[in-house]
């Protein structure tokens, strides 16, 4: 039998004290319903440990695996890293141009986490030439792009195989948005590794105005910034190549 997984995945849920009672309820109704939580960035509002505090008291209760990656909001504090660990304190699986692989009752998961970044899309992109600052600004969507290839490597052998990221790696979920944002909202590059290795699905946040669903060749991709889905999870049921999206609220 294939490896059947489901997931309830969500991004830009800016916790904080204003948010605590609904991110508790929704976690909470969770029980029994998922395999994994998934979430894709923006996971404070302005990136102090205080408001990670709150989503880790929301996560802790949670029976299942939570996987996150951070986003811009959870960085502008300069606190990025007590941000993570938090959470990681709370039992979150915390990715940065990393990846891990989780044994659930259908098989192994493999999940490659990382933040992603900015560089924009064909028409609208950064290049890596000029000022040195605009040079550094491209190595590291670069280092980005390699994390994703690397982690894809490393969890080849997973029944199935998911991408989060916070950032766009195509401009289809982008589709709403303002097109001169466009190219600080991800990057085309990103999509290189996956359009390679062909995860069953990518999952990002950060454009709230964006679309749902794009893909890159194959691969399925959802914008799942709770802004873009209109409530506090989507669920995704995934078995090998094929994904099916919750239709009920």
């Amino acid at each position: 039998m294939d490896a059947m997984v489901t997931i309830a995945a969500a991004g830009d849920v800016h916790a904080s004290e204003a948010t605590r009672a609904r991110l508790e309820q929704s976690f909470a109704e969770l029980e029994e319903r998922v395999d994994l939580v998934l979430l894709a960035g923006d996971l404070t509002t302005l990136g102090e440990p205080e408001q990670a505090q709150v989503l880790a008291g929301a996560c802790a209760g949670v029976r299942v695996p939570v996987c996150a990656v951070l986003g811009n909001h959870d960085l502008h504090s300069g606190r990025g890293d007590e941000v993570a660990d938090v959470l990681r304190d709370a039992g979150v699986h915390m990715l940065n141009r990393s990846s891990t692989t989780l044994e659930l009752e259908d098989g192994e998961v493999g999940i490659v986490g990382t933040k992603g970044f900015i560089g924009g899309f064909t028409g609208s992109s950064l290049p890596d030439f000029g000022e040195p600052l605009l040079r550094r600004v491209y190595a590291e969507t670069s280092a980005e792009v390699d994390a994703i290839r690397q982690g894809l490597q490393a969890v080849a052998h997973c029944a199935i195989r998911i991408v989060l990221l916070h950032y766009a790696p195509t401009s289809d979920t982008l589709h709403g948005e303002p097109e001169g944002i466009w190219t600080y909202l991800g990057c085309e590059r990103l999509a290189t590794p996956i359009a390679e290795y062909r995860p069953d699905v990518v999952l990002h946040g950060h454009a709230h105005g964006g679309s749902f669903e794009g893909a890159i060749g194959t691969t399925p991709v959802y914008n799942v910034a709770v802004h873009v889905t209109g409530r506090d999870f989507y669920i995704f049921d995934l078995e090998g190549h094929d994904v099916e999206v919750e239709t009920r609220a």
